[in-house]
């Protein structure tokens, strides 16, 4: 199996919704941008899959020595030598996936988060950074891009949060900030309990019309000249923003159960999206 092959295969098994927008890519574009996504996958799964934590440590300290030889262009690994190719057409940052692993250890620190100042912190190693290394995959030629880019980061990880609110809660995890469990009036023994109310239903409402307008936001900073090259993280925005609204009609039903799309219903909606431009 190529490097390639190695990384199409993580991406495949993932069933994320991230896929599908892959699939309008040119050749290159989706091989670098696949590649990205099987190294999200690899130090994602250290954390999630380790029960011992120090193992998932010594796990990401391997990752953080193995992105360093692959800035010195030695890489070992299929993700990272897949990855190689396109740092320098790409311009892909170093710094950023040393980042990402900065997120992924955060997880192995801290399972609460006090405000959502700190829990954006949070967002912006796993989500805004590949925001930022995914647009530079896709084109860019206004900087203010990366802004969007960025802010759309925000808003994926926010869904994301949304959704496997009952996931984490399973793994002993609430990312949903401390200070609005409580003005809400929900103890985090609710959650890990999977207890749903009525109060549950007013904290989830509160995070589904703040990750609406942080869409709205990141769209508003997108520049007129990059949106066709920004097409692919659109695509992405069409099939997640379809998410958070089926969450919500279901009432927040996340406690005990994932929701999402059919795949019939991603690929619709990545087609009707790539259409419009």
């Amino acid at each position: 199996m190529s490097p390639d092959e190695y990384c199409q295969e993580k991406a495949a098994q993932s069933g994320s919704s991230f896929y599908y927008s892959f699939l309008f890519l040119p050749q290159e574009k989706r091989r670098a941008i696949t590649a990205l996504y099987a190294f999200c996958r690899e130090v994602d799964d250290v954390v999630d899959d380790c029960t011992d934590e120090s193992v998932a440590r010594n796990k990401l300290l391997w990752w953080r020595q193995e992105i360093q030889s692959m800035l010195k262009e030695h890489p070992s690994h299929p993700v990272t030598k897949a990855l190689l190719p396109h740092l320098q057409t790409y311009q892909l940052d170093g710094a950023h996936f040393l980042a990402i692993i900065d997120g992924m250890e955060m997880d192995l620190n801290q399972n609460r988060y006090l405000d959502f100042i700190a829990l954006q912190r949070y967002c912006w190693h796993v989500a805004g950074v590949v925001g930022v290394l995914s647009a530079s995959i896709f084109g860019i030629k206004n900087p203010q891009t990366k802004q969007f880019a960025e802010k759309l980061g925000l808003a994926f990880q926010m869904t994301n949060i949304i959704r496997d609110v009952g996931e984490d809660a399973r793994k002993g995890r609430i990312y949903l900030p401390v200070n609005e469990l409580q003005q809400f009036n929900v103890p985090a023994s609710d959650i890990l309990n999977a207890r749903h109310s009525e109060q549950f239903v007013a904290l989830m409402q509160f995070q589904y019309e703040r990750t609406q307008k942080l869409y709205d936001e990141a769209f508003a900073l997108l520049p007129e000249e990059d949106r066709r090259a920004q097409r692919t993280g659109l695509i992405m925005a069409a099939i997640y923003r379809a998410l958070l609204v089926e969450i919500q009609e279901d009432q927040f039903q996340v406690l005990k159960q994932r929701i999402s799309l059919t795949p019939i219903r991603k690929l619709w909606l990545a087609w009707k999206t790539y259409i419009r431009g």
